[in-house]
């Protein structure tokens, strides 16, 4: 397996891990690097980073030995990798958030000078391009490899969050936009290893379908297989700051991620 080196997240916005199965894990949210000038701009709200995805890389950190792994480094206030790069709705008629977020997941405003549209193209062609260019040439390199290719998009998010969805979200949540981005192998083997999961509890295709990056890759009948994981934080973690990593309750987690992920590995969708 082979590490990308970065000097800075300024200057290479993303991290690989290169691995020779057919799966690749790709992580947008948990980076927190966020440049001077833009958090000049960020008001206190913004300056608080809360909706990081907290813990994403350690959550999925040594499960599956030859996976590739393509991780963001900058935070998704900065821009979001998980969103179309035109900047149209993921969810058109519901709150959500866009390329650039102007508020948080609560719906309070994050900037003190929001970015205008020069700003949003610079940062667009400097971070988001960048990192799905590494993503895209990543799922080139397994499919070439196997005939096919298996992206796994890792994302969390707090639990509860009126702005954005009623109730107390399931602790997995698993998006294939309502089975189109992948075969129904993949979609099965992942419902399957949640379902078994005592004292978990798991939704497929509910609040979160899968983000663009799910959307603009799961090409099925291209030889790619895309697929989120929404994972809800209270699964693994304290859920205010310092959002800290609770052992107990990621232990039981990654007791089930491991063996999902292993079977997700071994599926031949050639």
């Amino acid at each position: 397996m082979q590490d990308s080196v970065a000097a800075s997240p300024k200057d290479q916005p993303f991290s690989t891990r290169q691995g020779g199965s057919p799966l690749v894990l790709a992580i947008p949210h948990a980076g927190t690097y966020v440049p001077d000038d833009v958090r000049a701009d960020l008001n206190e709200t913004g300056r608080a980073l809360s909706d990081t995805d907290w813990h994403m890389d350690r959550v999925y950190d040594g499960l599956l030995a030859d996976v590739t792994v393509v991780s963001a480094r900058f935070h998704r206030y900065v821009i979001d990798a998980n969103r179309d790069p035109s900047g149209v709705s993921l969810y058109p008629g519901q709150n959500t958030t866009g390329l650039v977020p102007l508020t948080d997941f609560d719906g309070t405003p994050i900037w003190q000078r929001e970015p205008d549209a020069p700003a949003i193209a610079a940062r667009r062609a400097q971070f988001h391009a960048p990192y799905h260019a590494a993503l895209a040439a990543e799922l080139a390199r397994v499919k070439a490899l196997h005939g096919f290719a298996i992206l796994y998009d890792c994302h969390s998010i707090r639990s509860e969050i009126p702005f954005l969805f009623n109730g107390v979200l399931p602790d997995f949540n698993i998006g294939t936009n309502h089975g189109v981005t992948c075969a129904p192998a993949l979609q099965a083997t992942v419902q399957r290893h949640c379902a078994a999961a005592q004292g978990f509890s798991h939704v497929v295709n509910g609040r979160f379908v899968g983000g663009w990056t799910t959307r603009h890759y799961g090409q099925p009948d291209q030889g790619i297989h895309a697929i989120q994981m929404e994972l809800a934080q209270s699964s693994y973690m304290q859920q205010s700051p310092p959002w800290d990593w609770d052992e107990g309750r990621a232990t039981a987690l990654r007791a089930v991620l491991g063996p999902m992920l292993h079977d997700i590995a071994a599926l031949d969708l050639s």
